[in-house]
């Protein structure tokens, strides 16, 4: 699809703000048969592919979950991570499909699913990981200049271990990551496993280190990625984690994200709950 319809999608959302009713937001998707899906053209989760169509692993569930709930129509709306949450809360979509990572300043703002997958995190590093960075607390030591995308968890993890957040630099994305690592511009770039290991695939240059778990005030933390809704559609919300559920129990989720670079250690029996506190 071209940059042209994804303007046109964002200009569609956005014109549809005035028209948005309030009340039941599943009778009204049932009613006009068709869900807008916020996303933020980022592989795995939300993106257009080499075919010039919407895909990822929350699309795709997005796609089979309203179907079944009876909405026959999704529309991803492409817009910038950190325009997710203010884009929901201003109707320009209905849901966000970007597998959201679910935590405490996120749930003051917003309610999730219970999560699709969990998550541990991994650096881009130059071949051979010269400097030997495999956690958080290595690139603080070694005093690595670190680099992580918009709006990314990885920068609260960097500065829990003391990085000085204004020293981070900010990238568009991990292919931009994996540039800046190649060129030597920053040392490391911190992402998620899934994300690092399927974008310095084809590099010679760079590698993805082991997956390991953040340290945050002290603990092992385990990230967990979700369907995002506003405050006062919990009766949707509920409807999705019903059918969620029940793709967990079959199998079928698991088969669902195994086309998209997931593995079984990456799905999860954490609740939103769990994760909100």
């Amino acid at each position: 699809m071209s940059a042209a319809v994804l303007g046109a999608a964002g200009t569609l959302g956005a014109a549809g703000c005035s028209r948005v009713p309030t009340g039941d937001t599943l009778a009204r998707l049932r009613s006009q048969g068709t869900a807008r899906l916020g996303i933020a053209g980022e592989a795995p989760y939300g993106y257009i592919d080499d075919d010039g169509d919407f895909t990822g692993e929350a699309v795709e569930l997005a796609r089979i979950i309203f179907k079944r709930l009876g909405v026959d129509r999704v529309q991803p709306v492409a817009t910038d991570f950190s325009s997710l949450i203010p884009g929901l809360k201003t109707q320009q979509f209905d849901v966000v499909a970007a597998g959201m990572y679910i935590n405490e300043e996120r749930c003051r703002q917003v309610i999730f699913s219970d999560p699709e997958y969990q998550m541990l995190d991994s650096f881009i590093v130059r071949k051979g990981n010269p400097m030997g960075l495999r956690t958080y607390q290595d690139v603080v030591r070694k005093k690595a200049k670190f680099g992580t995308g918009t709006g990314y968890a990885e920068i609260g993890y960097a500065v829990d271990a003391g990085y000085e957040e204004s020293d981070i630099v900010i990238l568009q994305d991990p292919v931009a990551g994996l540039n800046a690592v190649e060129a030597g511009r920053i040392d490391v770039f911190g992402g998620t496993a899934l994300t690092t290991r399927g974008v310095v695939r084809k590099s010679s240059k760079a590698e993805a280190t082991e997956p390991f778990a953040p340290v945050v005030d002290g603990k092992r933390h385990v990230d967990g990625g979700g369907f995002t809704f506003r405050p006062t559609d919990t009766k949707l919300r509920d409807a999705f984690n019903v059918e969620i559920h029940k793709m967990k129990r079959s199998g079928e989720l698991f088969r669902v994200l195994k086309r998209f670079g997931f593995t079984e250690a990456e799905m999860t029996t954490l609740t939103a709950e769990e994760l909100c506190r």
